[in-house]
């Protein structure tokens, strides 16, 4: 690898950038420094001779390349190189990169085992980032390639299509996928023009006001520059993990849910006139009565501008020190809220940890520090203003309140500073009105204490208001600031469905008001109450509704919201964005790990399914014209039998004493079910004879997601002992119309009658021959397609965790013998939309 030398006038910057670019570096990257004249108590000045000490310690086969920041600093580096060997001289390369930005972006470089010149490279364009998001045109490459000296950018186009475009959580992991590869990236938000800045950092990523339908233009460039961009694209597909939502013009846009001047409701106009209500935005539902208490949060000390520290690298560390307590407090709100199986919610703290880590926050801080001598505190404060304000300065009203979660970040940070920890507490149940939430506040409040919660400022799409309703506290936000004159212990009514607040209600107001609490009580808590509860229908039939996971965050997320089991695993977490494929042993512990979440629950275990929109960084899969009709699942184990072999193995070595069944993905024909018979077999005598314990009774399974596979189903059942329908796959097979292409997504409705002929027809062939059948695709937890799929016979309905409680409530309402009639008649109609139309006149209450 490259060795990197930092040549610097100060000893301590010398320093500081050093830690900053290992902290970048892979290991076995080799830096050092040269910096003052003889360590700390001369820590100014240049010494030529350090600068060699410091060459021949990094010095190897890969060459040298020293970044230098005055001057001087030149001429005692060139004097430096008339005392080393000729042979070193020729392998030391200087250059005119800025230092600290150089540095680090050369440190990453090198750990890619790039040759002088690319790194070299790389550290000269290191300043492209910032010059781009402050509009300042400088030359110099879009991104430079991390392998090769001809520096070629591939590049994606894409429409973002979730509904409030790349707030917080999809940039952030937009921003993860892209940590993932070694490619140099940068995103440009095409629709609305302006540079493309670093896909690596959340804050530029997110400044950008990505919204839905926006066209986006990703540029990658290194040796996984094609596999990057193909992790990217199938992000977009899922709508960066937001889900698809359709422009609807009649509801009303995030930009309706800022905070605005509330209407006065009270019974005169005159300001003088006491308040009696206020309208704001209706941020959680559910009513509250109770006294008002002021939420007073916990605030860091004034930071003053502290210039002139006699040791920056001490105050640099404190800043690590304080981040790194920042971290675990909101790794802690994160874990509390995967416990209480709010994983989307919890992705809200993914954000938040991004932004502890982001460049575009931690550089301008370490300059800061030891360019002008600034505190830890001053330089942190400045750069979270700084930014903050950049969001609010957006008209974008969701990227306007990421301004307060980046706030957040900062004052977490700020308090470990000082010392201090953000704690509020209330000594009996009450209201709590404030100006604003942090999302953080709202997360460690006590539900057994808050009954709801009023806020003069925020929106509906503010983090505060998402982690109310996960918490299940009644919100209303956006009332305005003369909520906050509302005095302390007065009686408060807030009706977080409609966004009302009533101030100081009449005793009649509040005996009905009263009433309409208690109903809404007892319809939560007989929700809560049943979600663990089985779904039986009305005529007795016990309907099995499981989950689909793939972590073990997952599977407790699962087991909280009620999940009979696991009906889908993917197992493809554990071989993407990884250079080598998982050993055994590795995935034996984790399936374990996820198999003990799920105690004695059935659970479905899909096959490794790769290929199509999942590439492997590790495989080369070769160029395929159309790759959702190539070379998938086990199509790819017919050439590579060491990757399903090892997979199966660990499964079986982990399901000893669990309910598991395994079940094999993209199966076209019967030779295919003979095939992965025949390696779930090897795998069974391969344990036996090393004296494992295994299972060898499981359940075996094949996906039915090819049409295929459905008009055959009646000679695949006597080979298997259960069918999972993966409507995703089998609509987009159906309709000849590949899912993520929004051209075509008019097509790809899995209510259209041409797929669900296909799925009775499944069902009917399985139950023929005695095997059950799950419906594992997002129609399982379609509240529209579930009494269809009921009618038509299916076992098992698999879904996303979220989907399960009210999936349940839903089916304990339903008649299946009653529903047949149903499923028939859909079955004659000629397209989705009359399918639905069917059930909404069938079922209206539902």
């Amino acid at each position: 690898m490259v060795g990197l030398v930092i040549v610097s006038h100060s000893y301590f910057l010398a320093q500081g950038v050093l830690e900053l670019a290992r902290q970048m570096a892979a290991p076995g990257v080799k830096i050092a420094a040269a910096g003052g004249l003889d360590g700390p108590d001369h820590a100014l000045g240049t010494d030529p001779f350090m600068v060699q000490q410091a060459i021949e310690a990094v010095d190897g086969p890969d060459g040298v390349l020293v970044l230098m920041d005055l001057g001087s600093a030149i001429l005692s580096t060139e004097m430096a190189l008339e005392f080393v060997t000729e042979e070193t001289r020729q392998r030391v390369l200087l250059c005119e990169a800025p230092l600290v930005e150089g540095a680090l972006a050369a440190a990453v470089q090198a750990g890619l085992g790039s040759s002088l010149a690319v790194t070299a490279a790389e550290a000269r364009s290191a300043l492209l980032p910032k010059a781009t998001h402050l509009g300042v045109q400088i030359a110099g490459p879009v991104v430079s390639s991390p392998v090769s000296t001809t520096e070629r950018v591939i590049q994606l186009r894409l429409t973002v299509r979730n509904r409030l475009g790349l707030h917080a959580r999809p940039a952030a992991l937009f921003v993860r996928t892209v940590g993932r590869f070694a490619s140099s990236m940068t995103v440009r938000n095409v629709t609305r023009g302006g540079p493309a800045v670093n896909a690596h950092s959340i804050n530029l990523v997110a400044t950008q006001a990505i919204r839905q339908g926006d066209e986006i233009e990703i540029g990658a460039s290194g040796a996984d520059a094609e596999a990057a961009l193909a992790a990217l694209a199938q992000l977009a597909d899922t709508g960066f993990g937001d889900g698809i939502t359709p422009v609807d013009s009649a509801a009303p846009s995030a930009d309706a849910a800022v905070s605005a001047a509330p209407a006065l409701t009270a019974a005169s106009a005159d300001l003088d006139e006491p308040l009696r209500s206020l309208q704001g935005i209706a941020a959680a539902p559910g009513i509250a009565i109770g006294p008002v208490r002021r939420f007073e949060p916990t605030v860091p000390p004034v930071v003053l501008r502290q210039r002139g520290v006699s040791n920056p690298a001490a105050e640099w560390e404190r800043l690590q020190g304080a981040r790194q307590v920042a971290r675990q407090n909101i790794e802690e709100m994160h874990a509390r809220l995967w416990q209480q199986g709010a994983a989307a919610e919890a992705a809200i703290f993914d954000a938040h940890l991004l932004f502890l880590d982001d460049p575009a926050l931690l550089e301008p801080a370490q300059a800061a520090i030891f360019g002008q001598a600034d505190s830890a505190e001053a330089a942190w404060h400045d750069i979270i203003e700084t930014t903050a304000a950049a969001y609010a300065a957006l008209d974008d009203a969701y990227l306007q309140a990421r301004a307060a979660d980046v706030r957040d970040v900062g004052r977490q940070v700020l308090l470990a500073l000082a010392g201090q920890r953000a704690t509020f507490s209330l000594d009996a149940p009450a209201i709590l009105v404030a100006d604003d939430l942090a999302p953080s506040d709202t997360a460690n409040l006590d539900r057994s204490q808050v009954l709801a919660l009023c806020t003069a400022r925020g929106g509906s799409t503010s983090h505060s208001a998402i982690l109310a309703r996960t918490l299940g506290i009644p919100a209303v936000v956006g009332l305005g600031a003369r909520v906050l004159a509302v005095p302390t212990d007065t009686l408060m009514v807030v009706n977080g469905d409609s966004g009302e607040v009533i101030i100081a209600p009449a005793a009649a107001a509040v005996a009905t008001w009263e009433a309409r609490r208690s109903a809404w009580l007892d319809a939560r808590q007989q929700a809560a109450a049943t979600s663990q509860q089985a779904a039986v229908t009305t005529d007795g039939m016990h309907v099995e509704v499981v989950a689909n996971i793939g972590s073990v965050a997952d599977a407790l997320a699962a087991v909280a919201a009620g999940a009979e089991g696991v009906g889908l695993l993917r197992t493809e977490f554990l071989y993407l964005d990884r250079a080598v494929a998982p050993s055994e042993a590795e995935q034996t512990d984790i399936y374990r790990a996820i198999f003990a979440v799920m105690g004695q629950r059935p659970i479905v275990v899909r096959t490794l399914d790769v290929g199509g929109d999942k590439e492997l960084a590790y495989i080369a899969l070769g160029h395929e014209d159309n790759p959702f009709l190539g070379t998938r699942a086990v199509r790819l184990y017919r050439e590579r039998p060491d990757l399903i072999e090892p997979q199966l193995r660990a499964l079986l070595r982990a399901a000893v004493g669990r309910r598991v069944r395994i079940m094999f993905p993209m199966i076209a024909t019967y030779d295919e079910v003979v095939m992965v018979r025949g390696w779930l077999d090897k795998a069974q005598r391969d344990l036996a004879a090393a004296g494992v314990p295994a299972p060898t009774d499981l359940q075996v399974g094949i996906m039915i997601e090819i049409p295929a596979a459905a008009v055959l189903a009646d000679k695949l059942a006597p080979a298997v002992d259960f069918f999972s329908i993966g409507t995703n796959d089998l609509t987009q097979y159906t309709m000849a119309a590949e899912r993520g292409n929004p051209r075509v997504a008019y097509l790809t409705d899995a209510l259209h009658p041409a797929v669900l002929r296909l799925i009775a027809q499944v069902i009917t062939a399985a139950h023929d021959h005695g095997r059950w059948v799950g419906v594992c695709g997002e129609l399982a937890g379609d509240l529209t397609a579930i009494p269809i799929l009921l009618g038509l016979g299916l076992d098992e309905f698999s879904m996303n965790p979220a989907a399960i409680p009210p999936a349940k409530q839903l089916l304990r309402t339903l008649n299946r013998q009653a529903l047949r009639d149903l499923a028939s008649h859909v079955l004659t109609l000629n397209s989705a939309q009359a399918v639905r139309a069917a059930v909404r006149a069938a079922l209206p209450a539902g």
